[in-house]
This record gives structure tokens, C-alpha cells and sequence, in this order.
């Protein structure tokens, strides 16, 4: 249960599973102990939560994503702006396999270029 909520979210924001355990810290075997049946203790499992801003009661299976119809809409958004402006085409094919680094430093360039400070 909890390794199909971890892939399902790492699918939903594009990382490998082995990629967002390294952003996390953990080594990229315990992907594979967590694909056996293995959850992370509380400790850890609180840093999966937060790294996928969900709660730890999602991650376990006792919990559902509230507003999936806000969630949708959102993606519908999003799709329709892809759709209608290659330019921002251009930015998600380019920045689609980004790190959470990457995007953060990117998201502070915009923010200096625009003077949003």
C-alpha cells in the first residue's frame, strides 16, 4: 500500500521513485525495501509526507487527497496554457526531468527578473 502511494506521487510530479528517495536522503535501495512491503518509520515516513506535501495518514492508505475536483481543474489549467502558448511549451519540455533544486533556483531567477523579491 504505501509503495503504491509513493509511486503514484512520484508519477504525479514526474521523479523517478529512486530520484525523490535521494532528494530525501534515503538511499536508493530502500525504494526497494519499501516495493517488498517495507513502510519507513515515523521519523521517515513524516519526510516522505512532507516532501510530497501529503499527510502521513495519505501515505499509509488511511486518508484520501481531499478537493481531487480543485486538483483537476488545476490540471485542466495547466494543460489548457500548454496548449495555447508555445513558449510555455518550450519552458515544460525543457525543465520536465528538473530537479527540486533546479526548479527552486529557476522559480528564484523569474522571481529576481521580474522583481518580485
Amino acid at each position: 500500500m504505501f509503495y503504491d502511494t509513493f509511486l503514484y506521487l512520484c508519477n504525479k510530479v514526474g521523479i523517478s521513485p529512486s530520484a525523490a528517495a535521494l532528494d530525501m536522503g534515503f538511499q536508493k535501495s530502500v525504494v526497494t525495501r519499501w516495493k517488498s512491503g517495507s513502510i519507513p518509520r515515523d521519523v521517515n515516513l513524516q519526510k516522505v509526507a512532507d516532501y510530497f506535501n501529503v499527510s502521513t495518514d495519505y501515505l499509509l492508505g488511511k486518508d484520501e487527497i481531499k478537493n481531487t475536483s480543485d486538483e483537476q481543474s488545476e490540471v485542466d489549467e495547466i494543460v489548457e496554457v500548454l496548449k495555447n502558448n508555445p513558449g510555455m511549451r518550450i519552458l515544460f519540455s525543457k525543465t520536465k526531468n528538473a530537479t527540486k533544486e533546479d526548479i527552486e533556483k529557476v522559480i528564484k531567477m523569474l522571481e529576481i527578473m521580474r522583481g518580485d523579491d
